[in-house]
């Protein structure tokens, strides 16, 4: 099995830059292996938020850490051509010395695409589209000069220079949990598949659904590292974990259910809950700490709880 993977999720909502960059440095000394920004602009119920623009975000945080790897969790695929996409993610592979995770995504912020004006079709169109533009992007990585033609993208004799540095491509990650279309698009695409949260206690069933639709296209399951989007709410002790449970549930109870989803407690029943998703086959944590990663935090998880992981 792979070695266990410890990312930061880390919506950029109503944090200053400055706060953000202090903690992913801090990530990146303490051996983290990733930080995820989200594809937003703005926060469900909290518009007049500030929420910080993603791919820009990312590079700022690129010139300011050396070894951490920089993702989204996940891009909206309608959000951005995926020819210009490819333009921006091997750019960006090449500033950042080879450290981008490509997290793509379909979209579903039906209000933040009426805001926009983006177009919001079907579920299905949305799957249809992602799936073409990983097969265009993927051209535009790898080959000299690039043409496609499919049903919304085409590309005539498109060149993207420099290619990324990361070979073939940067890996693709994948969210999102449809079992019909959107796990066939893992199935053909991903290199990582990324559990969200409101899924995570269907884990097992979905790598079934997941593991049949790679039969069926020919590709080994075992090619795909299986992650998840988490919420962790960590405590020194006892008397440090309820005052954070406590303040966990008025920030975040209203997004997730925390009661059945949260790695909760001490570092050692942290551990131990991380731990027993690993036998179910989750290798890569994406992590958000319930004070927003804070650096104490960080620092107990990966002195107390990240060297007693399998």
């Amino acid at each position: 099995m792979r070695d266990t993977k410890v990312g930061l999720f880390f919506p950029q909502v109503g944090l200053p830059y400055g706060t953000i960059r202090e903690r992913a440095q801090a990530a990146d000394r303490l051996g983290y292996h990733s930080l995820w920004v989200v594809d937003h602009m703005w926060a469900r119920g909290i518009p007049d938020m500030d929420h910080l623009e993603a791919w820009t975000l990312m590079t700022a945080l690129a010139t300011a850490t050396e070894r951490l790897r920089i993702g989204t969790l996940v891009l909206c695929n309608s959000y951005r051509n995926p020819a210009l996409l490819a333009k921006m993610a091997s750019t960006f592979d090449v500033i950042s010395g080879g450290r981008l995770e490509l997290g793509m995504g379909a979209g579903w912020m039906d209000e933040e695409y009426r805001g926009y004006g983006y177009p919001f079709p079907s579920p299905r169109i949305r799957i249809e589209q992602l799936d073409e533009a990983l097969v265009l992007m993927k051209k535009l990585f790898t080959e000299s000069r690039a043409s496609f033609e499919g049903k919304y993208y085409s590309l005539d004799d498109a060149a993207n220079n420099p290619k990324p540095v990361q070979k073939p491509h940067p890996p693709i990650l994948i969210g999102g949990a449809g079992e019909k279309r959107m796990l066939r698009v893992v199935a053909e695409h991903a290199n990582t598949w990324n559990c969200p949260n409101n899924a995570s206690l269907e884990l097992a069933h979905k790598l079934d659904v997941l593991r049949r639709h790679c039969d069926e296209i020919g590709r080994d399951f075992d090619d795909i590292e299986i992650s998840e989007q988490c919420v962790c709410v960590l405590g020194a002790d006892e008397k440090d974990f309820k005052a954070k449970w406590a303040m966990a549930k008025q920030l975040l109870g209203a997004i997730f259910d925390l009661e059945k989803t949260a790695f909760a407690g001490t570092p050692e029943q942290v551990a131990e809950k991380l731990n027993a998703r690993r036998a179910q086959g989750v290798t890569f944590f994406t992590v958000l700490f319930s004070d927003f990663n804070d650096g104490e935090t960080l620092e107990l998880f990966a002195e107390k709880v990240r060297p007693a992981l399998e």
